[in-house]
Order: structure tokens, then C-alpha cells, then sequence
């Protein structure tokens, strides 16, 4: 006790200007309209910077949340899309009727492994034959194509992407219309060629490329990417055009599968055909 008295005493005029700086910062509060007002603003922009603070810390470690229920969302709403349907008419009503049947159906899934810097190159997703999923579906991704599923398991599928030596898509120019495959000649990730595109295309750096009907596993119009540039050579009739790809593929998160409902019906009458040909 006595050395906390002779605490007191030794520092009395220290506890005494505390005091008295209280006191004046109360009567200033109470007699001063604009130095309360500008304190309680300053203290509620201060409030506010902590909830806003707040706020976007909790938004940051939900975003992996939000984005898987924005990619099932944008699934379900590919089901409506005009592109998903074929029209198929309707002879014995009227001669130029149609009515739309879905060709197309989509579905989400994670890439949870991928390479780029392979001659063959594969992607693996969380979603297989418990899923629906089966070989040769199309992957594709909001900016455009990714791969081909290879192999499936009850709930993983391994695909291969269009950076594989053996992935042919026909593709083809949106101003022009011509067509031909796209493969990789296993150099930049970034680009890919598009091969036996005819002399007579106009032909322009920048212009889309959007893949074919005729690949018979993507849909129609799906990106694919721009001419980067593009060269006639030796012995060739033809252009070879190196296309940057718009999907960049080392940093694919979410993917939509796609499944053709008349893909089996199709493989299966050209099969036939083939076959009566051979014989």
C-alpha cells in the first residue's frame, strides 16, 4: 500500500493532467455542436471501414462456393439455349413446319488435374459415369472449347484436351465459312492450327474461328479462338492459320460437358454407310 501512495504522489501531476484532459474533451463534446459532430462522423466512417472490411473478407472466402453455384446455374440455363435444339420438320403437317427438339445437354464439373506442356496432353474432371458421362463427349468452357472425354470412371473422366496429338475438331472461319481441323503442333499452349482451309478464304488477323457442325461432338459456334496469322506452304494447296486460342488452359477451374442426344444415332448410320461402301 505505501508504495502505491508513493506511486501516486511521485506521478500526481501526470494523473492530473490526464484528468483534466478528460474533463476538457467532455465539456468540448457537450458545449461544441461541430467537434461532436465530427467526431461521431469520424468514428462512424471508422465503424464502417471495419464492416466493409468485413464483408469482403467473408465474400473472398466464399467465392469458391459462389462459383460452383454459378457454374450449375449456367449448366441448367445451356439446356435453354437455342444452340441446344435441332429443328426437325414436320412433314406430314406442313411442309415448312418445325418444331424444336433438344440435341444438346450440359452439365458442370471441377478440372481437379491438368498438363499443357506435353505432346498429349489431358485434363481430368470430378464427374463420370454416375454422372452420366461417357467417352467422346465434348468439354467446353464459357470462353470456348476445351477437350474430348477419353476414359470414365463411376465419378472422375479423363479428357483429352485440343493440346493432344490426336484430337482433331473441325472448326471452321464465323465471316467466311470455311472449314477444316484443328490439331496441335505441340509447341505454345496458347495457339493451335487450323489446317486445309482453301486459298480462295478471306482470310484477316482477329477474325473468330467457331467450331463446325461437322465435328459431330461440339455444337455449332462454339468459340474457339482468332487468327493469329496465317501462311501458304511449300507444296500445300491450302492455308495453315495459327489460331490463339480463347480459353487459356493453364488456369481452366469449371467445365461444361456436352452431350449429344443424336451423337449414337448419327455414328450409327454413318457407320452403316461406310461399311455398304466397303463391301
Amino acid at each position: 500500500m505505501r508504495n502505491l501512495i508513493a506511486f501516486f504522489v511521485r506521478h500526481n501531476f501526470t494523473f492530473v493532467f490526464l484528468l483534466l484532459q478528460l474533463l476538457c474533451f467532455i465539456l468540448m463534446l457537450r458545449n461544441r455542436n461541430y467537434q461532436g459532430s465530427h467526431l461521431l462522423n469520424s468514428t462512424n466512417q471508422v465503424v464502417a471501414k471495419v464492416y466493409e472490411t468485413s464483408s469482403n473478407t467473408k465474400i473472398y472466402f466464399s467465392l469458391r462456393e459462389e462459383n460452383d453455384r454459378l457454374a450449375k446455374e449456367n449448366a441448367i440455363l445451356k439446356n435453354y439455349l437455342k444452340s441446344s435444339y435441332a429443328a426437325i420438320p414436320l412433314i406430314e403437317y406442313k411442309k415448312n413446319d418445325t418444331f424444336y427438339k433438344q440435341q444438346y445437354t450440359y452439365l458442370d464439373a471441377k478440372v481437379v488435374n491438368a498438363s499443357v506442356n506435353r505432346r498429349s496432353n489431358y485434363l481430368t474432371i470430378n464427374a463420370g459415369s454416375a454422372q452420366g458421362l461417357s467417352r467422346d463427349m465434348a468439354v467446353v468452357h464459357p470462353e470456348g472449347i476445351v477437350g474430348i472425354i477419353k476414359d470414365v470412371s463411376a465419378n472422375y473422366a479423363s479428357v483429352m484436351s485440343v493440346l493432344h496429338k490426336d484430337v482433331r475438331v473441325n472448326c471452321q472461319l464465323k465471316k467466311d465459312g470455311s472449314y477444316g481441323p484443328l490439331i496441335w503442333d505441340g509447341k505454345d499452349y496458347r495457339y493451335c492450327l487450323l489446317t486445309d482451309i482453301p486459298t480462295h478464304a478471306r482470310l484477316k488477323k482477329g477474325d473468330t474461328v467457331i467450331t463446325s457442325e461437322l465435328s459431330g461432338i461440339f455444337p455449332e459456334g462454339i468459340m474457339v479462338g482468332t487468327i493469329d496469322s496465317y501462311e501458304r506452304r511449300q507444296n500445300e494447296q491450302f492455308y495453315t492459320v495459327k489460331v490463339k486460342l480463347s480459353v487459356d488452359l493453364k488456369k481452366t477451374n469449371h467445365v461444361y460437358i456436352v452431350k449429344n442426344k443424336f451423337k449414337t444415332e448419327r455414328d450409327s448410320l454413318e457407320k452403316k454407310s461406310q461399311t455398304q461402301s466397303d463391301d
